[in-house]
C-alpha cells in the first residue's frame, strides 16, 4: 500500500495543477489573487518552522476545492511550505483513508511531517461554510417537484458567487485550516 509521503512524492505542485485546471480555474485564480496571508500572523511563522509539507487530494470541478485550494496555497507559500496535488477519481485508496461521514468529499489537505509522516488533516469545509451549504439545500423544493433542478442550478450559482467574491468565505477557511494545523503541529 503506498504511504501518503509516496503520493506527495508522485504528484504536481499546486501551482502546476491550478494552472491546468480545466474548470472553474478563473474563479479559483480570483480568489488566488485577491485573497491575502496577514503579514502578523504567528500562525504562517509557526508553519514555517514546523518543517513539514502538505498533500491535496482535490479534483477541478469541485466548488469547495475552487474555494479552498487558492487559500492554502497561499498559506504555504507564505510559510515557504511545499504542497502537491493528487485527483481524487485517479486512485480511491487515498481518499479512501480520509472519508468525510462516509463520503469521498474533497478537497482534503494532509499535514506531512519531513518523515513523511501524517500529522493531521482538514477538509472538506470549514464548519461555517458547512452551515451555509446546509442552510442553501435546506431551501430546496423537493426531488420530484418540477422546479427542483432550477433551484438547485441558482443554489450552487449562488454558492459559487459567494465563495468567489466574500472575503468573509475566505476567512472562514483560513481561520479554521489555520486552528486545525496548530492543533497538530
Amino acid at each position: 500500500m503506498k504511504t501518503e509521503q509516496h503520493y506527495f512524492e508522485e504528484s504536481k505542485d499546486m501551482g502546476n495543477y491550478m494552472e491546468d485546471m480545466s474548470q472553474l480555474k478563473e474563479y479559483s485564480f480570483s480568489i488566488y489573487e485577491n485573497f491575502e496571508v496577514a503579514q502578523d500572523d504567528a500562525f504562517i511563522e509557526k508553519l514555517k518552522n514546523a518543517n513539514v509539507h502538505i498533500l491535496a487530494i482535490t479534483e477541478d470541478w469541485c466548488g469547495d476545492a475552487m474555494l479552498n485550494n487558492p487559500i492554502i496555497r497561499k498559506i504555504a507559500e507564505a510559510a515557504n511550505v511545499e504542497i502537491r496535488t493528487v485527483l481524487r477519481d485517479a486512485d480511491t485508496d487515498l481518499i479512501d483513508r480520509y472519508l468525510t461521514n462516509g463520503g469521498r468529499a474533497i478537497p482534503i489537505y494532509i499535514i506531512l511531517n519531513e518523515a513523511g509522516e501524517v500529522l493531521g488533516h482538514w477538509g472538506p469545509r470549514a464548519p461555517q461554510l458547512q452551515q451555509f451549504v446546509m442552510e442553501s439545500r435546506a431551501q430546496l423544493p423537493d426531488k420530484e417537484d418540477p422546479n427542483f433542478e432550477e433551484a438547485q442550478k441558482a443554489m450552487y450559482g449562488n454558492i459559487k458567487t459567494q465563495y468567489t467574491e466574500s472575503p468573509q468565505m475566505w476567512s472562514y477557511v483560513y481561520e479554521d485550516f489555520k486552528k486545525t494545523v496548530e492543533a497538530v503541529l
